[in-house]
Order: structure tokens, then C-alpha cells, then sequence
């Protein structure tokens, strides 16, 4: 795996914040009714494996899994593995960037506020990665920040040291690069006014 500058960052950042980010993310699905129903239509409408693409400590992975979705995740950071491996013993989880190839073919791709790392000119290297990846009519849902900026991040999760980029993006701009890609979108769900998930599937 080519590592860039940013690249080695971003994994060096959440690597220093694994635990902290863990243990402040654990049970916050459980105030979002909006982004579980988002997971329980995933988990109706995908028919095969799944990547959780940016899986971090795993929790969404866990939520799939216990949905009966056959789910494993892919994370850049060696301790955000480490913990989703030790705390969700069901999924399989592994090492792994969305810059490069999925190991395997895939009925859908999650990557939930992961793809908010990746700077514009790599996210249609990305995207053609997912549908490379994806089987005829497989399923892709994204979730993201709502904007039009990019900002550096140097401090979080329990005060630890950062250096990423977070970038947000309007669902329109998402979608078109998605489309670029070959992918059909097929719904834009806009969380209050600061969140996004997109629902898309292979052409």
C-alpha cells in the first residue's frame, strides 16, 4: 500500500485516538434513530457480503452483523482494528485503505464519515475502487459531513493530538462524483442541516 503524507497522517492520528474514540462513540447510535433506520434499510436492501469501509473501533460493523448482514470492516488504523477485534468478535476485521482495491467482491460498501479524509481529486479514485469492487446492482451507502470547506483538525477525542483534514462536502457534489463513477443514486437523506447519507448502486 502507497502511503501519502496525508495518508500516514490520517492513520497515525486515529491510531493516537483509537481508545478515546472509542470509548466516546460506543453507544452513540443509540441517540441517532435516523442514521439506525439508515442502517436497517441498508441491511433490508444489500443480498451478499458487505465492506464496512473506515469501520474504526467497529461499531456499525457490529450493528450490521447483529442485523444478519454478512459484514467484515476494513479500517487504516492498526489500533482501531485491534479494538474492533477485540471488542466484536463476530465480524472479520482487517488493515486497509479505500485508496486501494478491496480485497475481495462485495454485494455493498459502507463507508460511514470516513470518505471525509479523502481530498476531492482522490474520492473518483476511491468510488471506482467500491465499484470495481461491487457485484451488478450493489448497493453503496455513504455517510458524511455537509458543507463546502476543508478544515485541519490537530486536536480530539480526548485531547489527543491530530493532524487530518475533515472535509465537507455538499450531498449534490457526493452525488454527481458517484454518477461520474457509474453508479445510480437512488436516495439523499439530509440529517438536520450538517449531515448526509447517500444511498447508490452499481450500474
Amino acid at each position: 500500500m502507497v502511503v501519502n503524507d496525508w495518508l500516514a497522517d490520517t492513520r497515525d492520528s486515529y491510531d493516537t485516538v483509537a481508545v478515546s474514540y472509542a470509548d466516546q462513540t460506543r453507544d452513540l447510535l443509540d441517540g441517532l434513530p435516523h442514521l439506525r433506520a439508515a442502517l436497517r434499510l441498508f441491511a433490508e436492501l444489500v443480498d451478499g457480503p458487505v465492506a464496512d469501509v473506515g469501520c474504526g473501533p467497529g461499531e456499525v460493523t457490529a450493528v450490521l452483523h447483529d442485523l444478519g448482514v454478512d459484514v467484515f470492516g476494513i479500517d487504516l488504523s492498526p489500533a482501531m482494528i485491534e479494538l474492533a477485534r477485540r471488542n466484536h468478535p463476530g465480524p472479520r476485521f482487517e488493515v486497509g485503505s479505500m485508496t486501494e482495491p478491496l480485497p475481495t467482491t462485495v454485494s455493498g460498501v459502507i463507508a460511514w464519515w470516513s470518505l471525509i479524509h479523502i481530498p476531492d481529486d482522490q474520492v473518483p479514485v476511491v468510488f471506482g475502487h467500491f465499484h470495481r469492487a461491487l457485484k451488478p446492482n450493489g448497493l453503496v451507502q455513504l455517510g458524511f459531513h455537509v458543507g463546502d470547506e476543508a478544515r485541519l483538525k490537530t486536536q480530539g477525542y480526548g485531547g489527543h493530538p491530530m493532524r487530518v483534514h475533515v472535509h465537507l462536502r455538499p450531498p449534490e457534489r457526493v452525488a454527481q462524483w458517484l454518477r461520474d463513477a457509474g453508479f445510480a443514486v437512488e436516495a439523499q437523506w439530509l440529517l438536520g442541516t450538517d449531515q448526509a447519507v447517500l444511498f447508490a448502486r452499481r450500474q
